[in-house]
């Protein structure tokens, strides 16, 4: 089992080299405006120009796969993350893509998110919360700082990031799209997961609970939950190679539709809900999960 170290020892950049990062990315920004310009897109073509769109935990997994995602479909995407470096890989190769490396659990966090992308952009049309930390035990086993380390970026960080948004996006009649799992939904139980699994359930309370509170303004909230998804997190969290090969080959065995999914099948979904010809979705939580929470 990871102790704390692993879970707490990615770097916290600085709120001045945020600010430096802004400068060199409103540059890459201007640049691949001229390429997205001359594409008919999928936003143009209803009339809206470009969107813009925020991923957190954008380095990799469902977070890299939903950037490129929005991108593909001509979106303007900033991708944020701890690591530069893996944010990065995830802008390689889509012009429209900028990043933004920040700890979201830190105070100044949210603040530099949303002013990134307005500075950037000039507009906010999707927050994607997928930023998340899941670290495997039993209550008694897990450390208190490994207790608030996965409260903070599952739960705490879409909450104020979501406040401090809340205005940009009630300017584009926007969406926000949390990222759940299928894990916590209904009345079961998760050995072993215990934190994970309430953080994700609050998540889950929140998204009804915004679409409620945000309508009046215009602003829709949906999430998806996925399933077993092969994206490598828990291997970055300190589970061995073959340990998590093990995992992914034993559960596709009780998933209905015979295997784990993709990060590209999550981000396809994440898309669709965000999309604005599916504005009468709203309040839903989408299980993604070859039918595995409901047998």
């Amino acid at each position: 089992m990871p102790g704390a170290s692993s879970v707490l020892r990615a770097a916290r950049p600085t709120v001045r080299a945020v600010t430096e990062q802004t400068k060199t990315e409103r540059t890459k920004t201007e640049q691949a405006s001229t390429t997205t310009s001359t594409t008919t897109n999928t936003a143009e073509r209803r009339g809206a120009g470009p969107r813009t769109v925020v991923i957190t935990g954008g380095g990799t997994g469902i977070g890299r796969a939903t950037a490129r995602r929005f991108a593909d479909e001509g979106a303007r995407v900033l991708v944020v993350g701890r690591s530069a470096e893996t944010l990065a890989g995830t802008a390689d190769g889509h012009p429209s893509v900028s990043t933004l490396a920040v700890d979201i659990t830190d105070p100044d966090g949210p603040d530099a998110v949303v002013t990134a992308a307005l500075e950037r952009y000039g507009r906010l049309d999707v927050l994607v919360n997928n930023a998340a930390q899941g670290v495997p035990g039993e209550l008694a086993d897990l450390e208190p700082e490994v207790l608030d380390a996965q409260l903070a970026t599952n739960l705490r960080a879409p909450m104020l990031l979501t406040r401090r948004a809340l205005d940009a996006l009630t300017e584009t009649s926007g969406t926000v799209v949390n990222v759940s799992t299928a894990g916590s939904l209904g009345r079961r139980a998760w050995p072993g997961m215990s934190v994970y699994g309430a953080s994700k359930a609050a998540l889950d309370f929140l998204t009804r609970t915004w679409a409620v509170e945000f309508a009046p303004r215009g602003v829709r909230v949906v999430a998806v939950a996925p399933g077993v998804i092969d994206t490598g997190m828990a291997t970055r969290n300190g589970t061995g190679e073959a340990d998590y090969r093990a995992f992914i080959e034993g559960i596709a065995g009780r998933v209905p539709s015979g295997r784990v999914g993709r990060p590209e099948e999550i981000a396809w979904w994440i898309a669709r809900l965000a999309d604005p010809e599916g504005s009468y979705a709203n309040g839903t939580v989408l299980a993604v999960d070859g039918a595995l929470s409901v047998q």
